[in-house]
C-alpha cells in the first residue's frame, strides 16, 4: 500500500482510503475498465466519488480514458513514465469482441501522424478490435 500512496503523492494527488482501493483494483484487473466496473466492484461506493476519483486520476496522469467503440469510456492505468501527452504516449488499444475487454498494447506505439497545415490535434485514440489471446486460446 505504501508504493500506491507514493505513486499517487508523486502525481499531487492525495491517497484517500478510496483512491487507494481503486488504484490497487485498476492495477490488478489489467484491463480498462468502465465507471459501472469499479461501481459493480465498490458496490457500497457513491457513483459520485468513484467517477471523481476516475477524473482526478485523469487529470493526474495516472490513468487515461479510452473509447473503444462500446459507447462507454473506459479507464487504463498509465505507463510509470506516461504523461499522456498526444506526441510521446500514444499506443494501440485492443478490444475483443468476444469477452468485451479492452486492454493497451503500450508496447505498440502510433506513430506521428503529420495533420495539413492550420490543424491542431487534441486526442488521439486508435483502437483494433477482434479476438484477444485468452478468446482465441492462444
Amino acid at each position: 500500500m505504501k508504493e500506491i500512496e507514493e505513486t499517487l503523492e508523486s502525481k499531487g494527488i492525495r491517497p484517500t482510503a478510496m483512491r487507494i482501493l481503486i488504484y490497487k483494483y485498476m492495477v490488478e484487473k489489467e484491463i480498462a475498465l468502465a465507471l459501472t466496473d469499479i461501481e459493480n466492484a465498490f458496490i457500497k461506493s457513491d457513483r459520485t466519488t468513484l467517477y471523481r476519483t476516475l477524473k482526478t486520476f485523469e487529470e493526474n496522469g495516472i490513468v487515461h480514458q479510452i473509447d473503444d467503440g462500446t459507447g462507454t469510456a473506459k479507464y487504463a492505468i498509465c505507463e510509470e513514465h506516461c504523461n499522456c501527452e498526444l506526441e510521446q504516449d500514444l499506443h494501440l488499444h485492443f478490444h475483443c469482441n468476444s469477452c468485451d475487454e479492452t486492454v493497451c498494447l503500450t508496447e505498440h506505439k502510433i506513430p506521428h501522424i503529420n495533420l495539413p497545415e492550420g490543424y491542431k490535434a487534441k486526442d488521439a485514440n486508435l483502437v483494433v478490435k477482434g479476438i484477444c489471446d485468452k478468446c482465441s486460446g492462444q
